[in-house]
C-alpha cells in the first residue's frame, strides 16, 4: 500500500504524513516538488498520488496513469486544477480533502474589515511613522449591505459571522439554502446583488459557467465605491476589469486572497524573480487593495485535516471500501 506525496512541506506537513502513514499502514514517498512530467516516474509502484493545487492537465495525468497510478487526491476542497474529464477517461479516480469552513470564513470577514477600514494604508503609514489621518477614514459595517455569493459551508459561515456586525446581508446561489432563508437572509438575483451591495464577498467554486462572473459589465452595474473580497477562486473575477474599476474609482477597494494565473507563483519564494503575472503586480501596487497568497484556509486544523483525510481516502480506495472523498 504505497502513496507518493507531492508538494510535501517539510515545516508543517512532513511530520503529520509520517504519523498518519504509520497509523494507517501506508508506505509513503515524500517529494517536496510539484508534480510534473520529469518527476512523474517517482510514483511508479504507487497506487495513489497526493497533491495540492498544482495544475494536472491531461498529459500529466496520462504520465501518472502510465506508471500505474489509479487515484489522485488533492489536499484542497477545490479540484478545478485537475482535468477530471481526462482523469476519468484514463481510469483515474479523483478525490479531494474538504476541511472545516471556519478558517476561510474568518479570513473573509477579516479582509472585509481590512478593506472598509483601509487597513493597508494605515499599516503602510505606521511603518514609516506617518500618523496623519487624511485619506484613511473608514466605514462601519452596520451602515453597509454585504452580499455573499455562494452559500455552501463557507458562505453560510460568513453570513453567520456577519450577524454580530449589524449589517444588512443578502445572498446569491444557484441552489438556495433553506437554512440561509430561515436565518432571515434573502436571496437576490445577480443584478440585484450588483445594484444593492456595498461589499461583495465570493465563496463559489470556479466553473465554466461562472468564469469571470465579475467582469466589465457586472462592475458597471455595481454601486460606486463597491468593495470586493475574494477568498474562493481567482478566475471568478476578470483581473483587467478589476484593475480598470479600481483606477476609475468605481471599485473602492478589494481584499484578494486569490488571483488569476496564480499557479506556479503562490507557495514559492520568488523575492528575487521577475513575476510573469502583470495583473498581480498592478493589483499589489494599489493602496486600497490587499493581496494575500491564497492562504485563507491555512490554519492548524486545516493542515491536520487534509493530511489525514487525503491518506484515509487513499486507504479506502486501495481497500475497495466506500470513499466519501471521491469527487
Amino acid at each position: 500500500m504505497k502513496v507518493t506525496v507531492y508538494n510535501c512541506r517539510e515545516f508543517d506537513e512532513k511530520e503529520l504524513f509520517l504519523k498518519y502513514g504509520k497509523e494507517l499502514g501506508i508506505e509513503l514517498l515524500l517529494c517536496p516538488d510539484a508534480p510534473h512530467m520529469e518527476n512523474a516516474a517517482l510514483a511508479k509502484g504507487s497506487t495513489c498520488i497526493d497533491i495540492i493545487t498544482s495544475p494536472m492537465p491531461a498529459e500529466l495525468l496520462k504520465a501518472f496513469a502510465d506508471v500505474g497510478v489509479k487515484y489522485v487526491t488533492t489536499r484542497t476542497i477545490g479540484y478545478d486544477h485537475i482535468d477530471v474529464k481526462a482523469a476519468k477517461e484514463l481510469g483515474l479516480t479523483v478525490a479531494n480533502a474538504p476541511y472545516g469552513p471556519y478558517g476561510v470564513a474568518d479570513y473573509a470577514v477579516m479582509l472585509i474589515l481590512m478593506t472598509i477600514r483601509k487597513m493597508k494604508r494605515i499599516i503602510e503609514r505606521t511603518n514609516i511613522q506617518d500618523y496623519s489621518l487624511k485619506g484613511i477614514q473608514g466605514r462601519e459595517l452596520k451602515d453597509l449591505t454585504v452580499g455573499v455569493i455562494g452559500t455552501g459551508r463557507i458562505g453560510q459561515r460568513v453570513l453567520e459571522n456577519l450577524t454580530g456586525f449589524g449589517c444588512k446581508r443578502i445572498a446569491y446561489d444557484l441552489y438556495e439554502n433553506d437554512q440561509v432563508k430561515a436565518s432571515g437572509v434573502p436571496y437576490v438575483t445577480l443584478d440585484e446583488m450588483w445594484q444593492s451591495a456595498d461589499v461583495i464577498t465570493l465563496h463559489a467554486p470556479l466553473t465554466d459557467d461562472n468564469y469571470h462572473m465579475i467582469n466589465e459589465q457586472a462592475i458597471a452595474k455595481m454601486k460606486d465605491g463597491v468593495m470586493l473580497v475574494n477568498t474562493a477562486r481567482g478566475g471568478l473575477i476578470d483581473s483587467a476589469a478589476l484593475i480598470d474599476g479600481i483606477e476609475s474609482g468605481k471599485i473602492g477597494g478589494a481584499g484578494l486572497d486569490v488571483v488569476e494565473n496564480e499557479f506556479g507563483l503562490y507557495y514559492y519564494d520568488h523575492k528575487s524573480d521577475i513575476l510573469n503575472n502583470r495583473e498581480l503586480a498592478i493589483l499589489r501596487g494599489f493602496p486600497n487593495v490587499t493581496v494575500t497568497h491564497h492562504m485563507a484556509f491555512y490554519t492548524d486544523d486545516y493542515v491536520v485535516t487534509v493530511v489525514r483525510d487525503s491518506l484515509l481516502g487513499c486507504k479506502c480506495f486501495m481497500e475497495g471500501r466506500e470513499n466519501p472523498w471521491e469527487v
